[in-house]
């Protein structure tokens, strides 16, 4: 694996790790729960200066799509596909919810293909940082 995909691997298992805790290890959370859980731990100081679009794709029955704009210490959140990302991560709903709890590992999902990302590494790895 590439330094890239080792910090990949690392930011997703940072980014969920605050969210997992935050809805109490519940198998049956859905992703929504987990995005619903990050905005509590959003840093602005860590977001100064960041101006960048996340988006997740996310299949499966309680798959969808949802997206953060960090802009300048601030932060969106919503629903849906955002023009223009930097970072995509895609994953099956069940596969996602599973690394945000810590119940797959964010290294074996990317290395077998459950987990991929594309775009700007720098920036994925920035997300772990704003929301850990």
């Amino acid at each position: 694996m590439s330094a890239a995909g080792r910090h990949i691997c690392i930011l997703t298992v940072t980014v969920c790790v605050g969210a997992a805790v935050a809805v109490a290890d519940n198998v049956d959370s859905t992703p929504q729960q987990v995005f619903d859980s990050m905005r509590g731990g959003f840093q602005p100081a860590k977001a100064k200066g960041v101006h960048a679009r996340y988006q997740w794709d996310l299949g499966g029955p309680k798959g969808g799509q949802w997206w953060i704009e960090v802009n300048d210490g601030t932060y969106k959140m919503g629903k849906g596909k955002i023009p223009d990302p930097n970072v995509t991560f895609i994953a099956t709903d069940k596969d996602w919810v599973a690394i945000c709890h810590d119940q797959l590992s964010g290294t074996w999902a990317y290395l077998t293909g459950r987990l991929k990302v594309r775009g700007d590494q720098g920036i994925a790895r920035k997300l772990g940082e704003m929301f850990p």
